[in-house]
């Protein structure tokens, strides 16, 4: 739609990669015409999933006290951490437990109705064939690492970068 139109989004998904969790990252665009001296850096949105549930807020707030100068306020970075077990004091059953508490109590928000199946096919489709398509395949990479350089490089034509690289 027109709110989204122009931003990238990137998925990154594989096995064995230097780190196992999975988050959404939203990195929001920094300001074109900061007020505040030394404020380029934009804020930014973690989403935690796996393996805690959580949100991070990391962002640049006015500093008090007298520490402002003549050209405006003096900013630094702060984060924000929620972690929804703390907070909820819950703690976290694994992932076959609940799968297996979910089935018994007839819960089928975790599993996949056929249409949904059928939907996805055809999302995932146009994927398989650009990679049967494309000469080098999908890219390799050495275990322990974050992926083929392909994908730093895919990123960053963007002018972005993951976020384990920033």
């Amino acid at each position: 739609n027109w709110r989204w139109a122009g931003v990238p989004f990137y998925l990154r998904t594989g096995k064995r990669l230097a780190g196992r969790h999975a988050q959404i990252v939203i990195n929001f665009r920094e300001v074109p015409h900061p007020i505040f001296p030394g404020s380029a850096r934009a804020n930014k949105l973690v989403n935690k999933l796996q393996p805690e549930d959580g949100l991070e807020l990391h962002l640049l707030a006015a500093k008090g006290g007298s520490g402002g100068s003549a050209q405006g306020e003096l900013l630094a970075p702060v984060s924000l951490d929620l972690d929804f077990d703390k907070a909820f004091e819950s703690e976290r059953v694994g992932a076959y437990e609940r799968l297996l508490m979910d089935v018994i109590a007839g819960r089928l928000n975790l599993f996949v109705r056929s249409d949904e199946q059928e939907q996805a096919w055809r999302w995932v489709e146009p994927i398989l064939q650009a990679w049967a398509a494309d000469p080098n395949g999908p890219r390799t990479y050495a275990a322990g690492t974050w992926g083929p350089p392909a994908s730093s490089a895919m990123v960053a034509r963007d002018g972005c970068a993951w976020d384990e690289e920033q």
